[in-house]
């Protein structure tokens, strides 16, 4: 089985978690400095993914105030974020504009995978 390391950014927006995969932490952090390279040689993909919240189960905790809903952070399944939510969020759905806000206010994270 391959082995190796998975960079992504962690961005937590007012109601999702948004994840972008980027090559590694060294371009990532080039980048925050010299914005002048060329965005396509940090990130590995020009995809925005976005991690849920719990399903609908938990309405009924947040009706009696005893809970908000659980967020999966940087793990669980991820979905390609769409248009609207990049809207909401981000004020664009231009891809390119949400992944550099991502790089900039997002949380960098290094993990070793089998």
């Amino acid at each position: 089985m391959a082995r190796g390391d998975q960079t992504k950014v962690h961005y937590k927006g007012k109601d999702e978690d948004f994840i972008i995969f980027i090559d590694n932490f060294k371009t990532a952090n080039d980048w925050k400095t010299d914005k002048s390279k060329p965005l396509a040689q940090v990130v590995s993909a020009f995809k925005v993914f976005v991690t849920h919240k719990a399903p609908p189960l938990w309405k009924f905790l947040i009706d009696r105030k005893l809970t908000g809903y659980p967020r999966h952070g940087a793990q669980g399944n991820l979905n390609t974020a769409s248009t609207a939510t990049l809207e909401n969020e981000f004020g664009t759905s231009v891809v390119e504009d949400v992944i550099k806000t991502i790089i900039e206010k997002g949380t960098i994270q290094e993990t070793e995978v089998w």
